[in-house]
């Protein structure tokens, strides 16, 4: 079975047929979850407005306290697409949203599918240099960010092929009392744009639509590309992952399947950003297509996380392990009622047992009658392919496969498979498996590889193992990585910027344990002959690294050295670094 291997049915559903000889143990371990299912054929948009027509009053998006339903939201993105239209976009154009999540982002989104243009999603904290790669990447000719991120667009628009930027700001989806509030706390922070910036103002843009007198609207297909997520992929080097209108209409059926307890109009905490394949592929297009709603947090911390969770009894909520760490000590969660939880989802890391076990109690003891449930995915199929069922749960197991999605555990880099419980690299197929890397053909053959099954499969770099029953049991990553707050830290990216700075001979990037991020980064540098190891040396260099490195990437500390330790072919042993670095935080832990 191709990856777009696929029929329709009587209604004109895509169906994926069961492969012959392919292993579905799961099946008979959970007798409640389909073996396969039917998929909308059409595109992201397609599918919102769909759903738009079956429930036009229910609330699609709350944001920061304003209601909008799914006719509002529709009409909005309606507007938004004739916008473009004037504006000259056209099918297959790359648009670049360099947002948070608020209800511009979401009305742009579907708004470039409904045009036929493909979304280019990107973190807005990204370094300069890097967003600067990022459009130049993808060719995007249009760039849509919010007014606080104007200075980064403007400083590398004339170093891109960039024609026109579209400028958002968060008070322009407020509703007036709220609007109030904000500018004059954090609307008085963000720096003025000139009035001659050669920019449109988001009111301005979608003024435009007015003018367009013509079809917008461009007929695409289910595998055609409607959006392109960044990943470091197996290598560490940056890929623009491709997904299609079918990954994402895919995902969001596999995902209710697995959470049969969803009912149109609950409510999901929209924490996870919308550049992110959870936060896009789940948090958002999930829920907006399958009839739920939208808490859109734009910024958060564990505080407000937990405050919105009560304010709006949220019935699922997703985050990384150190989230729930940073709840559990939060004195202002005392006596909360969380019986409105459905659903709690972690992912981005291991959750460890002991903080599972230490969690689930927590959910408990404030009225919630459902455990935390661990999932596992990449960015290659949007997100999350694996979950814990609802009912079945197995110690360490990061669940099953969701419906028409298939494992296998083979021999790292080989396509021979293991047997049950035996270690190897996780290979993963099925309907939400990426089109490619962008312009990476190698990378993609790499990466995607298809067997005598007739499969196209993923070789994800993982590390893990399947039991009789067909639970996954994640144990580690063949590739090297960073992970931080959930993000995925490619240290080789790191180096390669300190390397090329002229008073660095040689650099090592490794994650150092972090009570709250899990992780963070920490440099070992070796100077350039002749240059002073000194803290005027290392103030230099962090802000040089300001200037190319993602905030969340960002290193905390830099050691000096004079030499670096090395392999026996000579590269630098990062692996000596970590060992020494985990020693140092016995002994100091042993003098407390």
């Amino acid at each position: 079975m191709d990856k777009y291997t696929w029929t329709t049915d009587a209604d004109g559903n895509i169906v994926f047929p069961i492969p012959e000889g392919v292993n579905t143990p799961w099946f008979a371990s959970c007798g409640n979850l389909p073996k396969t299912l039917t998929y909308f054929n059409g595109t992201i948009f397609e599918k919102v407005a769909d759903t738009a027509k079956k429930y036009p009053n229910n609330t699609a998006l709350t944001f920061m306290g304003k209601n909008i339903s799914y006719k509002q939201m529709v009409e909005q993105i309606d507007i938004c697409a004739k916008s473009l239209r004037v504006l000259g976009i056209r099918e297959n154009d790359k648009i670049t949203i360099a947002m948070p999540n608020c209800p511009q982002a979401i009305y742009m989104l579907y708004a470039i599918n409904e045009v036929g243009a493909i979304a280019n999603m990107v973190h807005p904290l990204s370094a300069e240099r890097e967003i600067e790669n990022y459009l130049n990447m993808s060719g995007s000719v249009m760039v849509v960010t919010l007014d606080q991120f104007y200075h980064k667009i403007e400083a590398i628009r004339a170093n891109t092929k960039i024609q026109n930027v579209i400028i958002a700001r968060v008070k322009d989806a407020l509703s007036k009392p709220i609007k109030v509030g904000y500018m004059l706390t954090e609307g008085r922070k963000i720096a003025k744009i000139p009035s001659s910036a050669p920019v449109f103002q988001w009111p301005e843009f979608m003024k435009l639509g007015k003018h367009c007198a013509y079809n917008y609207k461009v007929k695409r297909k289910p595998n055609d590309v409607a959006a392109i997520l960044y990943s470091g992929g197996t290598t560490g080097t940056t890929k623009g992952i491709e997904l299609s209108n079918l990954n994402f209409n895919a995902l969001s059926e596999q995902v209710i399947a697995a959470n049969p307890m969803f009912r149109p109009g609950d409510k999901m905490l929209a924490a996870m950003p919308l550049f992110h394949g959870f936060g896009l592929g789940v948090c958002l297009h999930t829920m907006l297509s399958q009839g739920g709603r939208c808490i859109l947090v734009p910024r958060f911390t564990p505080k407000s996380y937990a405050k919105l969770i009560t304010k709006y009894r949220c019935n699922f909520i997703a985050g990384v392990p150190t989230l729930y760490e940073a709840l559990l000590r939060l004195p202002s969660m005392e006596g909360k009622d969380l019986s409105c939880l459905k659903g709690v989802f972690s992912g981005g890391d291991s959750l460890s047992i002991e903080l599972k076990k230490k969690f689930d109690k927590f959910l408990y003891d404030h009225g919630a009658v459902i455990q935390v449930r661990e999932g596992y995915g990449t960015t290659e199929c949007v997100t999350a392919s694996c979950l814990t069922p609802p009912q079945m749960y197995k110690e360490g197991s990061i669940g099953i496969p969701f419906p028409d999605t298939y494992y296998k555990i083979v021999e790292p880099g080989t396509d021979k498979e293991l047997p049950y419980n035996e270690e190897g690299e996780i290979l993963l197929s099925g309907p939400t498996v990426m089109i490619d890397y962008m312009d990476m053909p190698e990378e993609t053959a790499a990466t995607l590889r298809t067997h005598e099954d007739g499969m196209t499969w993923i070789y994800t770099g993982d590390l893990g193992k399947m039991d009789e029953e067909g639970f996954i049991y994640f144990s580690g990553r063949a590739k090297r990585m960073i992970i931080s707050s959930g993000y995925n830290i490619y240290p080789a990216q790191i180096e390669n910027i300190f390397d090329a700075h002229e008073k660095v001979h040689m650099s090592c990037a490794i994650g150092v344990p972090d009570s709250y991020k899990m992780q963070r980064v920490k440099v070992f540098v070796m100077p350039a002959a002749g240059v002073k190891a000194d803290d005027k040396l290392k103030e230099e260099l962090l802000d040089y690294a300001k200037k190319h490195i993602a905030k969340y990437a960002m290193p905390k500390d830099i050691e000096f050295r004079k030499e670096l330790p090395k392999t026996l072919v000579g590269k630098v042993a990062y692996r000596v670094l970590e060992e020494e670095e985990a020693k140092k935080r016995e002994e100091e832990a042993a003098d407390k």
